[in-house]
């Protein structure tokens, strides 16, 4: 693969994902908003469940490493390209991966663990309290920097015809 096909294939994992969070920060989140504590929690049960699918693993880890091995191909402290392309490593890494792995998926973890059908509504609500707000906002981050990663790369690719 050329460097310029890694780029290109690089910026359509990075869409995706970017994508991915657009769309759950966007939509996704404010119809779950909607349901009372028990559905909140059972659908956000079901939707951990399915996200994890050969797809996603695609795209989220594709996206990863070939921001990694692009910043070491594209490596010129002299290029901007380089800069855009770095950048845009890290937000990911930090930004999405790190952010997942270290606030998102512990959530999502504790939330898998909850037995629903055994649960008093207090104990509902007192879940979906400790999981909703804090998920939401790690969530957001995590929309923003996929965002970044995005549209750095766009920008990287545009300079390759520069």
């Amino acid at each position: 693969m050329k460097t310029q096909e890694l780029l290109a294939v690089t910026t359509i994992l990075s869409g995706l994902m970017s994508g991915f969070f657009f769309a759950y920060t966007f939509s996704v989140n404010l119809g779950l908003a909607k349901l009372n504590n028990k559905e909140y929690l059972t659908t956000m049960q079901s939707i951990n469940k399915e996200v994890l699918n050969p797809i996603f693993y695609i795209s989220f880890f594709g996206t990863l490493f070939s921001l990694v091995i692009s910043s070491i191909i594209y490596f010129d402290i002299h290029s901007p390209k380089f800069f855009l392309i770095f950048f845009s490593c890290i937000s990911y890494i930090i930004g999405v991966f790190g952010i997942t792995a270290i606030r998102n998926v512990p959530l999502n973890n504790q939330i898998e663990l909850f037995d629903i059908s055994k649960a008093s509504e207090e104990s509902v609500q007192k879940m979906r309290a400790i999981f909703e707000k804090p998920w939401l906002f790690w969530n957001n981050i995590r929309t923003l920097a996929s965002f970044v990663t995005f549209a750095c790369l766009v920008i990287a690719l545009a300079c390759l015809n520069h």
